[in-house]
């Protein structure tokens, strides 16, 4: 998997099967949305998916979270990535359920005590799926019981469960603005080796001092130029576009895929 991506949602399904020349590097799909789904629907995602390399970023796995472990989903998890020779399975640095699922991504206390709670359910998981995890670095609104930094605790989660991550840059951008930190540094701070692809996508400013993360906007100009960083810092790594609300036409989303693209070629000349 290399390039330039784009996450794909049930509402772009059709047009990526009426214009199956997208220029797309990858897809990245979200397993709870298409596992056990046949008929019609479950057709068209095989003809979209069909032929292209895949990423799989999951929305319900509870890494964080205090509920054990749901083996019943991980089974199914399984034989969707298996079944479908997804390249890399990446979750959210969060938690999402207790006594059922909560639909949002909670912070966890950046706390020593936490890294290891995490870490332990990240192992578990991998040895169950038989392959690495990548996890994403969340937006977050609050940082109860904090004893270090975001960063800190991100990089000390991923070595201590030996696993990647996902950096979506526009979520280190929005915690950077909310919550008064250099972006820069953050990614300074990460494991170069342990990022395995990044995401980027659009939010909105609710205040002056706020930001909410959306995927329902156009990524901004600061976004991209910390993209850039993201690149100089690492490499330029698959990245993927998301827009999950306000989806515009294929051709508009299409537009910025391809403004990653030129993103990673600056990089590639500037090296050269």
């Amino acid at each position: 998997m290399n390039g330039a991506g784009l996450g794909l949602r049930r509402a772009l399904v059709a047009p990526l099967l009426e214009q199956a020349g997208a220029d797309l590097d990858f897809l990245e799909v979200t397993p709870e949305n298409w596992i056990g789904v046949g008929g019609a629907r479950g057709k068209d995602f095989r003809r979209v998916v069909e032929g292209r390399p895949l990423a799989a970023h999951g929305l319900s796995l509870n890494v964080g979270g205090p509920a054990p472990l749901d083996y019943a989903h991980l089974d199914a998890l399984k034989g969707f990535l298996d079944g479908l020779n997804v390249a890399v399975y990446s979750e959210h640095l969060s938690f999402c359920a207790d006594d059922g699922q909560l639909y949002d991504l909670l912070p966890i206390p950046f706390t020593e005590e936490a890294v290891r709670y995490v870490a332990g359910r990240v192992r578990r998981v991998q040895e169950h799926l038989e392959r690495s995890l990548a996890l994403e670095n969340v937006s977050y609104y609050a940082a109860p019981g904090q004893e270090m930094s975001e960063a800190e605790f991100t990089a000390a989660v991923a070595e201590e469960a030996d696993c990647h991550l996902l950096l979506d840059v526009n979520n280190v951008y929005v915690n950077s603005a909310n919550h008064g930190y250099d972006p820069e540094a953050f990614l300074d701070a990460l494991p170069a080796d342990r990022v395995a692809y990044l995401h980027i996508a659009g939010h909105r400013r609710e205040a002056p001092d706020l930001l909410i993360d959306t995927h329902g906007a156009p990524v901004i100009d600061p976004v991209w130029d910390l993209l850039d960083a993201a690149y100089r810092r690492f490499g330029p790594l698959p990245t993927l576009l998301e827009r999950d609300t306000e989806i515009p036409p294929l051709p508009e989303l299409l537009e910025e895929v391809a403004a990653i693209r030129r993103a990673q070629e600056r990089y590639a000349e500037a090296e050269a």
